[in-house]
């Protein structure tokens, strides 16, 4: 249960970081936490291709905000497209 809740945690943080970072602003706290929950999964995946991976909550909360970065920017092309 409480790394449940952990992982919801890192993952409203990671969202609220992606937010600020590509849009000045966060989206709301159910936005941030599913975006940084998504984020994680690509972050974690990117991660390994690359070789690395966190062995902390730091670790995990940058892993998990630029794969939340990388959601947002692939949005964000998408919707330009």
């Amino acid at each position: 249960m409480m790394g449940l809740i952990l992982f919801l945690i890192i993952g409203g943080v990671a969202g609220w970081l992606a937010g600020l970072i590509m849009k000045g602003r966060g989206f709301g706290a159910l936005a941030n936490i599913g975006i940084g929950i998504v984020g994680s999964v690509i972050g974690g995946f990117v991660f390994r291709l690359l070789g690395l991976a966190s062995q902390s909550m730091i670790g995990e909360l940058v892993t998990a905000t630029a794969g939340a970065v990388l959601l947002l920017f692939i949005v964000g092309k998408l919707k330009k497209a």
